[in-house]
């Protein structure tokens, strides 16, 4: 008998089994005191005496201080006779075996169905979790017909385990209860601190290697020996209750409803008041036998929140992830996991997770955070640690800048080292980007656009210093490193070629990263191609998988062996929608128009544009005002909520360098239609696509078009007279922000245009977008 049963007591058990026969539970009791009096387990009448006894505690229990009066004869029976059915569930589960139980059941179903076979089982959804786990064992080792047989219950307990241990969204269940099989859910259960569920990041990578792992035998190309889940716990989400009751920081309930500037500035001391506490002790001592377990191996702390990777709301980005190098003492190492979980527990209360929440009317949902904690994939280089590579790939390519691209083949975003380059818009830097479907065709032409969109900085574990850090390439390349031919080609100036000869006898600084040979060499594009299929087919649905990989074997058959962090459903921009340019729009009426990296759609009826100004933003030195130029942004955006505008800005909307774009947040843009990234004078913040980042992802689940600009290039509109001499009502809007006026331009299109309104026409196929002003009925 599996261990889990005997956590379960007997007569639990018993009486969940006697609850699915509701109409017969009399008469197959009646036949259990029939046995007990008979095999001399209790007499008759030292039966009927404790059942006197007991109820009439149960009496005194309930309040009754003369029960006489003041309780009929007929609820007096009652009470007696509930009692008398208890204390028989009692005396049988513990002195009589439960075949003999099974065969009264029999019995008694017998009489009313002779041809009848009785399974007996228990409501799950009752039953304690031990219970579930060792019955639905019991059943998974029986023989193949027998287990068919039982198939709809197995089903059933793997449905209630599920929604009790990982997550209780239908669209999750719908697709694992497929998959899991109960030894799966109780190897999972084993690797839990906590009550409550892992959460969705945690549910979502498990599911993916399920599925992975099941289907390989399904299709030619096996992908068993190429897949690797890394080595995972998770706290579960109860204990954020447990952490908030116990450090009295009952603000955490109601903090998503206050308005959200006040969210914005209380949002310092909640990660203080959050800082400030203290774990529960018996978390912590789990935590030090985890830390022992794992010894020196760098850890992850990820958020896994309950609502996070669910179809359509995927909070990309939106809550805390920490590396851990863990390299010091074990009481250092235990501070820093502690430290990460706290601050992990508070990125729930971030601004910008509960503007997405409130976008999402997911705002009235009890949020849980459960925390899934990794062992970082990757080797030690010298001091460093970090994996060959990392990215995130998508089974449906967002990015489509060549006609030859097939979407339905997906598309990659990747790295060299930690995967943090290729999710987020990081300085000056660009991460290689894959159509799975070509993946030789790139997005850049000629060599020095080459050169500029390539990856100059890697971030690694620093093991020496204990720290995650940022590094620049050419001082990272160990010349005896056996992947760099994958990696790396050589900056020849006019051109660039591959590493041919012996990595040692080359500049490092003229070495870039195309990972041409990982594309053109190694199984890279057929393994996560594959992958991808698989996924999006069980899932019905897009899907995007964050991994890390390593390239493994001799130079004659090298492989790529994947690591999945994290799979979630993907939101997409299919409108079904024709999208037709207009060819009879007068010159004067066209505002902008773009040729490169369009996406598909048509936004109609904008009323507002907000401008800031490329020219202004670049001649500003002070970081504090381009700071709170961001600021200014994010209360227009607030000011707008209801209305269809625009946001046109230089250079990366998002990027973490304010020289190249406004640091601005979810929050910041959410009530935007259009997200206009214009390329600054002289060629300095050029736009980048965003495609793969958590900010794009942003975009697409809030429906709003990103389109690089380019006003400078031959042949692309830009309505120049337009933005500088249309009136700015930014001091009308938001009256305090007036000194930032110079900057900033809020146009009121239809005021300035006698009642007409701004149109953008997307159309991806020919790669063009344009801007104009249209006559709408009802409005001219």
């Amino acid at each position: 008998m599996p261990p889990e049963s005997s956590k379960v007591p007997k007569v639990v058990k018993l009486y969940l089994e006697i609850l699915q026969y509701p109409i017969l539970a009399p008469k197959i009791r009646a036949r259990m005191r029939s046995e007990l009096f008979s095999r001399g387990v209790i007499t008759r009448v030292d039966f009927e005496n404790e059942v006197r006894f007991k109820a009439e505690q149960s009496q005194k229990l309930e309040g009754l201080d003369d029960p006489l009066v003041q309780e009929s004869a007929e609820i007096w029976e009652r009470r007696k006779q509930q009692t008398r059915d208890y204390l028989t569930d009692f005396y049988f589960a513990y002195n009589l075996p439960h075949e003999l139980f099974e065969s009264i059941v029999q019995s008694a179903v017998a009489e009313r169905n002779p041809s009848q076979k009785v399974i007996l089982s228990f409501n799950p959804e009752l039953a304690p979790i031990d219970m579930v786990l060792a019955q639905g064992e019991r059943y998974e080792v029986l023989p193949a017909d027998e287990r068919q047989q039982l198939r709809h219950h197995l089903q059933e307990m793997v449905v209630v385990v599920l929604k009790t241990l990982m997550s209780d969204h239908l669209g999750f269940i719908r697709i694992a209860k497929e998959w899991f099989e109960i030894s799966d859910l109780k190897e999972i259960r084993q690797r839990r601190i906590g009550d409550g569920k892992i959460g969705g990041k945690a549910a979502g990578m498990l599911l993916a290697w399920k599925i992975l792992q099941a289907t390989a035998a399904q299709d030619n190309n096996d992908l068993r020996d190429h897949l690797i889940v890394p080595n995972s716990w998770y706290i579960g989400s109860s204990v954020l209750y447990d952490f908030n009751s116990m450090n009295n920081l009952l603000f955490s309930v109601d903090q998503k409803y206050k308005p959200l500037e006040q969210i914005e500035a209380e949002y310092p001391s909640v990660i203080k008041a959050y800082l400030e506490s203290r774990l529960p002790e018996e978390i912590n001592e789990h935590l030090r036998d985890l830390l022992k377990q794992i010894g020196k191996q760098p850890i992850i702390v990820r958020s896994s929140s309950l609502l996070e990777d669910n179809f359509g709301t995927s909070f990309a980005g939106k809550y805390d992830s920490f590396f851990c190098p863990n390299q010091g003492t074990h009481e250092e190492n235990l501070n820093a996991l502690a430290t990460a979980i706290k601050r992990i527990y508070a990125s729930a209360l971030n601004p910008d997770a509960l503007a997405y929440r409130r976008r999402m009317h997911l705002l009235d949902y009890d949020e849980r955070m459960a925390i899934l904690i990794q062992e970082v994939q990757g080797a030690p280089r010298g001091k460093y640690f970090f994996p060959t590579l990392a990215g995130v790939a998508y089974s449906h390519n967002p990015f489509r800048w060549n006609p030859q691209i097939r979407r339905e083949d997906g598309f990659v975003r990747m790295v060299w080292g930690l995967g943090t380059r290729a999710v987020e818009r990081v300085g000056a830097d660009f991460p290689r980007m894959v159509a799975l479907s070509h993946p030789n065709l790139r997005p850049e032409v000629g060599a020095a656009e080459l050169r500029r969109h390539s990856q100059h900085f890697i971030d690694l574990l620093d093991f020496e210093n204990n720290v995650l850090t940022t590094a620049p390439i050419a001082q990272t390349f160990e010349p005896d490193d056996k992947t760099l031919p994958y990696l790396v080609s050589v900056d020849r100036g006019d051109y660039v070629q591959p590493l041919f000869s012996d990595p040692r006898l080359e500049d490092p600084n003229k070495l870039l990263l195309t990972f041409d040979g990982l594309l053109q060499k190694t199984n890279f594009v057929s393994v996560m191609k594959t992958a991808l299929k698989r996924l999006e087919r069980e899932y019905a649905f897009p899907v995007d998988v964050e991994f890390t990989a390593d390239i493994v074997g001799d130079g004659k058959s090298p492989r790529v062996r994947l690591h999945i962090l994290q799979c979630r459903p993907h939101s997409s921009y299919e409108t079904g929608q024709k999208i037709e340019l207009p060819t009879t729009v007068p010159e004067s009426d066209k505002i902008f128009s773009t040729h490169r990296l369009v996406p598909q759609g048509l936004v109609q009826k904008i009323r507002y544009i907000v401008y800031v100004s490329p020219e202004k933003y670049s001649q500003q030195a002070n970081p504090t005002t381009k700071l709170e130029l961001a600021r200014v942004v994010g209360r227009l955006n607030q000011r707008l909520e209801g209305q269809i505008f625009i946001l046109m800005g230089p250079g990366r909307w998002g990027s973490a360098n304010i020289d190249l774009g406004l640091k601005v947040g979810y929050a910041d843009i959410n009530n935007t239609r259009v997200l206009v990234e214009v390329a600054l004078p002289r060629g300095e913040g050029i736009p980048d696509v965003s495609y793969g980042t958590h900010f794009f992802q942003d975009l697409v689940e809030a429906h709003i078009y990103p389109l690089p600009l380019f006003p400078h290039e031959h042949g692309e509109v830009f309505h120049r007279a337009f933005f500088q001499q249309s009136p700015n009502i930014l001091a009308t809007l938001l009256p305090t922000d007036a000194p930032y006026a110079d900057y900033i331009k809020v146009i009121d299109v239809q005021t300035v245009t006698h009642g007409r309104l701004l149109e953008i026409v997307m159309d991806e196929e020919r790669g063009e977008a344009l801007a104009y002003l249209r006559n709408y009925e009802g409005n001219g």
